[in-house]
């Protein structure tokens, strides 16, 4: 059985790298490379009987996630796996969604890839034991990394999350001024900055958004 593999990544030493290591099995046969995903299209209009996609994450023009995303709606046939350097928890999540069939990292040595590329076509989805691990984690709570970049860009200090919290509970300037042992004018301040770092211009649009974001 001949398995047709096609190889996406902008760096053409790791194409090789990757192309030496199928080489170590007869019936994975390399049909053609690309550098990134709009080169992969255009390779597919005239080489869309392949199996599967070997495909990088970053790359320039058109990522490994937006191709994914393209080529699962025009050739559903043909098997992807993202084979990265990247284990981080946005790239697994965003290649999940696109609709990758498999997560392996660059570092897989040849009998683990042909492993992989085999119980991906059989219907099972490759993964190292660290992706897996990741990915388990991430489908016990997918709100985390959808909130990941918000609450990264929002960094709220301890005194301020505490007059947040006394905020979305309805009490007053003047209450929570006594309840935290503050000046109305400091609780007054401290929302002002909560505002500021929110991006927002009400007490129930902050209340939102720091519920949102799990902040609050």
């Amino acid at each position: 059985m001949n398995i047709k593999i096609a190889i996406v990544d902008d760096n053409t030493f790791l194409i090789h790298a990757i192309k030496e290591k199928l080489s170590f099995f007869e019936e994975l046969k390399f049909k053609f490379s690309a550098t990134n995903g709009s080169e992969l299209l255009q390779q597919l209009e005239d080489n869309f009987h392949i199996d599967l996609i070997l495909m990088d994450i970053e790359m320039p023009v058109l990522n490994g996630i937006e191709s994914t995303q393209i080529i699962k709606q025009k050739y559903p046939h043909i098997k992807i796996v993202m084979l990265t350097a990247f284990d981080n928890d946005e790239h697994i999540f965003n290649a999940i969604q696109a609709g990758a069939d498999g997560y392996l990292l660059k570092e897989t040595n040849p009998q683990e890839l042909y492993k992989g590329i085999l119980e991906t076509l059989n219907g099972g989805a490759a993964m190292n034991p660290s992706i897996a691990l990741k990915t388990l984690k991430l489908l016990r709570n997918p709100t985390h990394i959808q909130n990941q970049k918000d609450q990264e860009e929002i960094s709220l200090s301890k005194r301020e999350i505490e007059v947040l919290e006394n905020l979305s509970k309805g009490h007053s300037y003047t209450v929570i001024a006594e309840y935290l042992l503050l000046s109305p004018s400091t609780v007054r301040k401290h929302i002002e900055n909560i505002y500021k770092k929110l991006q927002v211009h009400s007490k129930i649009e902050a209340v939102q958004k720091a519920k949102n974001h799990n902040i609050i």
